[in-house]
């Protein structure tokens, strides 16, 4: 397949230009070949590496995260290893929000059964059990 110009790498990739730009700037893509007019030129490879970016972001990964993780890919030595604690750490940091959601799953199920089947009345258990400290 041949080179594409910008615009068309945004719209397979469903990014902006200016993202694409960006990626290049933080070096997440290497800087394109330039055509004699001065347009930039991607390959296919690029839009690859362009789409699995966008798919760790929709996984929750960070762009620094991403940025750390594809160095441990670019690189030949070592990948193993580096694999490992990259893998190990972001495992430790779902595992603790996964924590910390189930634990704000149980105070919501514990609010919402407070409240009264009459929601139009003035007071909301709800929100005097939020501002009592105690009671959370």
């Amino acid at each position: 397949m041949g080179l594409l110009r910008i615009g068309e790498v945004a719209n397979k990739c469903n990014v902006n230009k200016e993202t694409i730009r960006y990626y290049e700037r933080i070096k997440l893509i290497s800087e394109p070949e330039r055509s004699d007019s001065g347009y930039r030129l991607y390959s296919e490879d690029t839009v690859e590496r362009l789409q699995f970016i966008k798919r760790m972001q929709e996984l929750g990964f960070t762009l620094n995260e991403i940025d750390k993780f594809l160095g441990v890919v670019d690189r030949n030595e070592s990948k193993c290893s580096d694999m490992y604690d990259f893998t190990t750490t972001k495992l430790t940091e779902i595992q603790e929000k996964i924590r910390d959601l189930k634990r704000i799953e149980h105070i919501l199920i514990d609010l919402k059964e407070r409240c009264p089947e009459n929601k139009d009345i003035y007071e909301c258990p709800i929100i005097d059990t939020l501002m009592d400290k105690e009671k959370l």
